[in-house]
């Protein structure tokens, strides 16, 4: 595991844990926001991608990545994946809490199913399918027509940055996203990064545009929420 400090030299800091690449759309959305706040990246390079590995794999590991950012200090931890939320929330909470608030990662369903569906959410395979995914469903769009579409290979895809097994993979998503969504969900992080490639796929494929509803930017707000960091301007001090 490693994690490296990227900033400036201020005190209040937040902390970023991902197998790889995933973590850099919720990085973005931080800076974006607030560009005098500092990042610590903590990723696991040998184990990358996360999704494909067993549950308690991937809790471990994201417990690993959390230690190597705690040592620089962040005010608060994200957890940049999606499926790393699902299996390992609890684990990094129960350790880390209070000292220092978890945020994790969660499919933007809610803001996709508000247009009535059909929706579909693009997942992990890891992810799709599970009881975390299957209850925000129930609880964010009840009522809604959803299908949840496995994305084999596609964040490996994205960390190996193979522009044709990207394709390859969204494709193979694409084949399986049922011919009347206009709303999808990136439900893992790796995927906001290549969101143009999924919408022209999926716009292409569809026939009719189609909104892509990703986590970055709800996560970056609620991780400096709970920093104690609020709003645009010069970061506060240490506390």
């Amino acid at each position: 595991m490693s994690a490296i400090f990227t900033g400036y030299p201020d005190p209040v800091k937040i902390a970023l844990i991902d197998s790889g690449l995933g973590l850099l759309a919720a990085a973005a959305a931080v800076r974006r926001t607030r560009p005098d706040v500092s990042l610590v990246l903590s990723g696991d390079p040998d184990g990358m991608p996360w999704g494909p590995r067993e549950p308690g794999d991937i809790a471990a590991r994201a417990l690993r990545c959390a230690r190597a950012a705690l040592e620089h200090g962040p005010r608060a931890l994200v957890i940049a994946c999606n499926t790393a939320s699902v299996h390992a929330l609890e684990a990094l909470r129960a350790e880390l809490e209070p000292a220092v608030p978890v945020i994790g990662t969660v499919p933007a369903v809610k803001p996709g199913a508000l247009a009535g569906g059909p929706l579909a959410i693009w997942a992990t395979p890891a992810t799709t399918g599970s009881v975390y995914q299957r209850r925000l469903i129930t609880e964010f769009a009840g009522g809604v027509k959803t299908a949840e579409v496995p994305c084999h290979g596609l964040a490996d895809a994205v960390e190996r940055a193979d522009p044709d097994a990207i394709a390859r993979a969204v494709d193979a998503a694409v084949r399986l996203t049922p011919a009347g969504v206009r709303d999808v969900v990136l439900g893992c992080t790796h995927y906001e990064l290549v969101a143009t490639t999924i919408r022209e796929r999926l716009t292409e494929a569809l026939g009719a545009s189609v909104r892509l509803h990703g986590s970055a930017g709800a996560v970056a707000t609620q991780a400096l929420r709970r920093a104690g960091i609020h709003g645009e301007g010069p970061a506060v001090g240490p506390g």
